[in-house]
């Protein structure tokens, strides 16, 4: 173990990957192994430092900033076992905390296995995507975090720790979903399901009549495993995505793929926006053009590359979860907003849906859920899209996405959280002194 290279690493700047937060901290350490961890966070500890943990750099917000000691846990991704099968068939696996989402896919598949669910970018590691919330879709389906079953984590002395829902039970529900306030995760335990594909079918549909079925039982937010929808703001037309398990549609044609992922979805959306930057009032005609270039597509594949979406082009993004059924009217208050105002959007709307959970900071805790997140091109100014969308979803009892652009603090979502108290508890008796601590996780945790 070369511990003394390890800490004496030069500390570039860090940028993460939408360039809305960087950091130069006084040293930047890739450690190999978690006693090269522990042994690194026992010195900044007893420094009287910071240390943070940053992965793919996918957060929007300053959550792995520090001006201390900044851990990237990349070496951190071996397979350590995997467990016997339930009854479900399911089975627990236990993997490296920095291990990327995209990478514990395929190294699952080899064992027959898969996540039950997943968001729509695959590059974050997996502690960085359970500890800001990271989510899918499905209306009987819950968020990464609900899949955890144990983590092991380096504590504030340098002690590693084991906690799951039979040992050290607080710690772990702040572990598991905390954004890295207790500890720095070096293992996770996550319940996996045999491996499955998913025929997704992708069709463009009117707005409106999306809209009226989404409370209806028999509707596609309950009809498929997994529903999605993007609308283009100026238009009335938006891409709907079903995902079922099963079925036998074919392979995607790789020319095809390669023109609507590629060509389409990344090449000619960077020119659109940087055409809108510029000449911003072309947005909604922009926006008619491609909704209406918009062709169905059906598919069968592995679940894993159907969930997962190819992201080149840069933005910045806000997300806030909705009880399910207040979904509609802020989208048409959102509408009214946009027509109202001309803003340049070039960018869809993307709507989710979850089902509740009892993670402590889930965005989904105790109530379904639907997710509206906005985006906007990183050439282009977002924060007065940003305040008018958020004052809708917070008149709606909204809650931000911990690791997406927000204006909240701690003193306005304690209310938002029955656990809020709890989770700042557990906090502060497992780092008194604030060593994980940022300015970021103090505004919207709350201090110590």
């Amino acid at each position: 173990m070369d511990l003394m290279r390890t800490q004496t690493q030069p500390a570039p700047l860090w940028q993460n990957w939408a360039r809305t937060a960087r950091a130069t901290p006084r040293r930047f350490a890739s450690p190999s192994t978690e006693a090269e961890v522990a042994a690194l966070v026992a010195t900044e500890a007893a420094e009287g430092g910071q240390v943070r943990v940053v992965g793919a750099g996918h957060s929007f917000t300053p959550a792995a900033v520090s001006d201390g000691l900044l851990l990237q846990l990349d070496a951190l991704d071996d397979l350590e076992w995997v467990g016997p099968p339930a009854a479900d068939g399911s089975r627990l696996v236990r993997v490296g905390a920095g291990i990327r989402l995209r990478a514990l896919c395929r190294l699952l598949a080899e064992h027959g296995l898969a996540l039950e669910n997943l968001g729509d970018i695959d590059a974050q590691s997996v502690a960085g995507a359970i500890s800001t919330g990271t989510h899918g879709t499905g209306a009987t389906l819950r968020g990464l975090a609900d899949q955890v079953r144990g983590v092991r984590l380096v504590g504030a002395t340098g002690e590693v720790v084991e906690a799951d829902q039979d040992q050290h039970r607080e710690l772990f529900e702040v572990a598991r979903l905390g954004l890295g306030s207790v500890g720095v995760l070096t293992a996770v335990t996550l319940r996996c399901v045999p491996a499955f594909t998913l025929t997704a079918d992708e069709r463009p549909r009117p707005l409106g009549a999306v809209l009226e079925a989404l409370d209806d039982e028999a509707g596609p937010v309950h009809a498929n495993d997994h529903f999605e929808f993007y609308w283009f703001p100026y238009t009335d037309v938006v891409l709907t995505k079903a995902n079922n398990r099963g079925g036998d549609a074919g392979p995607l044609s790789p020319v095809l793929r390669m023109v609507d992922d590629e060509i389409l979805s990344n090449g000619v959306f960077e020119v659109t926006n940087r055409l809108c930057t510029v000449v911003k009032s072309l947005t909604p005609k922009v926006n008619w053009v491609a909704a209406r270039a918009l062709s169905a597509r059906r598919y069968t594949a592995p679940s894993y590359e159907v969930f997962a979406t190819p992201r080149r082009v840069r933005f910045r993004e806000m997300e806030y979860a909705l009880p399910a059924h207040a979904v509609v009217p802020a989208l048409r208050a959102m509408n009214t907003w946009l027509r109202h105002t001309g803003e340049t959007v070039p960018f869809p709307v993307e709507v989710r849906f979850a089902a509740a959970d009892d993670v402590w900071l889930s965005t989904a805790y105790g109530r379904d859920t639907a997710y509206v997140a906005v985006h906007q091109y990183h050439r282009l100014p977002f924060a007065r899209y940003f305040r008018a969308v958020e004052d809708i979803m917070r008149s709606h009892d909204g809650r931000p996405h911990w690791g997406k652009l927000h204006r909240r603090r701690a003193e306005d979502l304690a209310p938002a959280y029955p656990r809020f108290d709890d989770a700042a508890r557990v906090r502060r008796a497992a780092d008194p002194e604030g060593l994980f601590a940022n300015e970021y996780t103090d505004r919207v945790l709350g201090g110590r």
